[in-house]
């Protein structure tokens, strides 16, 4: 018998510094995700403060505010009984990370940050973030005292790292990882990880899409494996239009896309595939 898994993918219309309104597209992304029957929701890169927020990631406000989204999100029933992931800013020793949160029933699992920062283009990230750059390697993280409150814990893993479950093993990407040439996915892939999760910030370029799907589907292609690429959707506060494209790859296969242009604020993209089909 096969082990079926429905996981979901998220595409949301943020707003920089839009600490509420990103916080309920966030929520109706995890319910709408429920409600088609996924156990895992993955969305895009800093999707808590929005991309664009620029020097205003320099403000300690903001990050303070980003905890505040994720402990209300920690307690909400609606996130309850699903694995999920969502980007946001935290500092760890006094310097700034682009992050993913992974969290499951009140207990934050890991925090991960991105370790390969986008310079080319439109983007500056350097210019508010430093990259992780110790590979395979995790670091204990103190939680602010509100989180702490929800959770019980003091302290989280900070790092390069992936969560393993009674089924599979899941692991992640932001954004850039996926385009880089040493791509995280390939060691990941060759080590038994099975789902990768990459939450985005993507923005529109003309004929940037094929090269989006060719990389989602090549990264599964060798090694097999689920491949979950969630994007941001509209402009959220900069002069860049995320272009959405949220997409569900298996074995080099697309399941599932999302739209590129639309809009609606929330678009969730869901499927439901056999983890056998991964191992043999």
């Amino acid at each position: 018998m096969g082990r079926t898994v429905t996981v979901a993918v998220c595409t949301l219309n943020q707003w920089a510094m839009d600490f509420d309104g990103n916080s309920r597209r966030i929520l109706q992304s995890i319910q709408e995700a429920k409600d088609a029957g996924a156990t895992y929701r993955s969305g895009p890169e800093l999707e808590i403060c929005g991309y664009s927020c620029e020097d205003h990631f320099y403000e300690s406000d903001t990050l303070l505010h980003s905890w505040e989204v994720l402990a209300n999100l920690l307690k909400s029933s609606i996130c309850e009984d699903m694995l999920i992931d969502v980007g946001m800013p935290v500092m760890h020793k006094n310097v700034t990370y682009n992050c993913r949160v992974a969290f499951l029933n009140r207990r934050i699992l890991l925090i991960r940050p991105k370790m390969r920062l986008c310079e080319d283009g439109n983007y500056r990230e350097s210019r508010w973030f430093s990259p992780w750059t110790k590979e395979r390697t995790v670091e204990d993280y103190f939680l602010p005292r509100m989180i702490s409150q929800v959770t019980g814990q003091t302290v989280v893993p900070f790092g390069d790292a992936v969560i393993a479950t009674r089924d599979t093993c899941v692991g992640f990407e932001i954004c850039e990882e996926l385009w880089h040439p040493a791509s995280n996915h390939i060691p990941m892939s060759l080590d038994g990880v099975e789902i990768i999760a990459n939450g985005s910030g993507s923005y529109f370029e003309l004929r940037k899409a094929y090269v989006t799907v060719d990389l989602v589907k090549s990264a599964t292609f060798k090694s097999g494996g689920c491949y979950m690429f969630s994007n941001l959707r509209g402009c959220d506060g900069g002069r860049l239009y995320f272009n959405g494209g949220s997409s569900i790859t298996l074995n080099g296969n697309i399941l599932n896309r999302g739209r590129q242009f639309a809009l609606e604020d929330v678009e969730v993209t869901v499927a439901t595939f056999d983890l056998e089909d991964i191992r043999f």
